[in-house]
């Protein structure tokens, strides 16, 4: 109620072309929607079938994403994130909605967890709105089935870094469903090890696959 009234009296100006209305304009949206994104999402391989490639060894099977970090997608996710631009993680779920195919009804969604300080700053947990969305206007059962055990901060960590913080990152807080297929939904992905360690902890709960739609891909600078 509270972010419609705030969109009511002062909309978001499209974050690609600037026209006042939504946080991204349909012909901004459709620009997106419109690019292909058929690569690797942690190595950017072409190689890749059905968004993996089997040297990057993850333990999810197909995996989606709207793009690469850059232009207007980047200053949605930015804004959304950074300067609490709550409205927008409405926008990022439908683009990610038009990426995805139809999945199985038994399908469950489960957002990668937020850090509680990131969950504080922002007044609200960024993951969970997106996925919720998402799971709502595909009729699938959404279950944070993950929880931090850890607090570190991978913004400006090193991809060693990233990689050592998401080996002990994540904890079960509900039984996984070994007949059901498990959807993992992030913003960004940089090095991959977050998405690939969150996989693998349902995969050894006893998942009997586990899938990965992610916002965008973010090509690590080391």
């Amino acid at each position: 109620m509270i972010d419609s009234l705030l969109h009511f009296i002062a909309p978001h100006p499209c974050f690609g072309c600037g026209k006042v209305g939504s946080p991204l304009c349909d012909n901004c949206k459709y620009n997106i929607d419109s690019e292909s994104f058929s690569v690797c999402i942690v190595c950017g391989s072409v190689a890749a079938k059905n968004g993996v490639c089997i040297p990057c060894g993850v333990p999810y099977t197909r995996a989606w994403c709207v793009g690469e970090r850059t232009e207007a997608l980047q200053r949605l996710i930015d804004a959304y994130k950074f300067e609490r631009a709550k409205a927008c993680h409405g926008t990022l779920a439908d683009l990610l909605v038009s990426r995805l195919p139809d999945l199985p009804p038994e399908t469950v969604v489960v957002p990668i967890p937020t850090i509680s300080a990131h969950i504080r700053q922002r007044g609200y947990d960024h993951t969970l709105l997106i996925a919720r969305r998402l799971a709502k206007k595909m009729n699938l059962r959404l279950d944070p089935a993950l929880s931090r055990k850890t607090a570190t901060k991978q913004r400006g960590a090193s991809r060693k870094e990233r990689i050592a913080q998401a080996k002990e990152a994540f904890a079960l807080t509900s039984p996984i469903l070994p007949n059901m297929p498990y959807l993992l939904i992030d913003d960004v992905v940089t090095t991959g090890s977050t998405l690939k360690y969150a996989a693998q902890l349902l995969k050894d709960a006893g998942a009997a696959e586990v899938w990965v739609g992610v916002i965008a891909r973010q090509v690590s600078t080391e």
